[in-house]
């Protein structure tokens, strides 16, 4: 079992399988966020959060919304705006315990040039 909070609680999130890898990303967002991403199907996710305490930001190709806690500022997780059951979304693996995390392949992925993993 994955879980990981924002800095102060208010957005949780727990998967129970390991991802193939996590991804680190150098597009113009995730720089900036520090995102440590994994992909699952939403169905694979719990979330818990009230409503009223994440902001979410759509921005480019407006598919996904990237969700913020509004209290401490942290990038909990992004959600596609497909709304199909089970469509892809990413958490911000940043969020656990690093020693839950601990040795989790790192890929990283050139979001800024070639869409391509460079390794």
């Amino acid at each position: 079992m994955f879980d990981g909070t924002c800095h102060c609680g208010a957005v949780r999130f727990s998967v129970s399988e390991a991802p193939q890898w996590l991804t680190r990303c150098n597009c113009s967002s995730c720089r900036r966020r520090g995102g440590l991403w994994a992909h699952f199907g939403s169905d694979k996710i719990s979330l818990t959060f009230e409503p009223d305490v994440v902001i979410r930001y759509i921005w480019g190709d407006k598919t996904l919304a990237n969700v913020f806690c509004k209290t401490c500022g942290c990038t909990t997780h992004w959600e596609n705006l497909d709304t199909t059951p089970g469509a892809r979304m990413g958490l911000n693996f940043n969020m656990c315990e690093p020693k839950a995390i601990e040795g989790l392949r790192i890929r990283h992925f050139d979001g800024a040039d070639t869409w391509e993993y460079l390794d």
